[in-house]
């Protein structure tokens, strides 16, 4: 059974910075793309960031490009996303998501597997 579990979250101010983890079992955790979402209250699924199986091509939306750093250890099958200059609408629960497929997608209907989400919370 595939599993993904997310930590990291917690309360920040507005300019500071967290660093998500993403676990994964169950699964040939290198042989897949990554990616991160978020979810704020009354809004959609957004995508925030992808990266492939190798760990190059990162891709950002343009909301948090500049800012994210997404990155992978296949050595210890975690994915992460590194949060920097943090902004009240960045908050919301962020989930880890996994993909079968090699390459990314900025699509949440592409993933195949999902963790549970982590809240950030940004203070202004």
């Amino acid at each position: 059974q595939v599993q993904l579990v997310e930590s990291g979250g917690g309360l920040v101010q507005a300019g500071g910075s967290l660093r998500l983890s993403c676990a994964t079992s169950g699964r040939t955790f290198s042989s897949g793309a990554m990616g991160w979402f978020s979810q704020a209250p009354g809004k959609e699924c957004e995508f925030v960031a992808t990266i492939v199986w190798s760990g190059s091509m990162p891709y950002y939306a343009d909301s948090v490009n500049g800012r994210f750093t997404i990155s992978r250890d296949n050595a210890k099958n975690t994915v992460y996303l590194q949060m920097n200059s943090l902004k009240p609408e960045d908050t919301a629960v962020y989930y880890c998501a996994a993909r079968s497929r090699p390459y990314g997608s900025s699509r949440p209907s592409e993933y195949d597997y999902w963790g549970q989400g982590t809240q950030v919370t940004v203070s202004s």
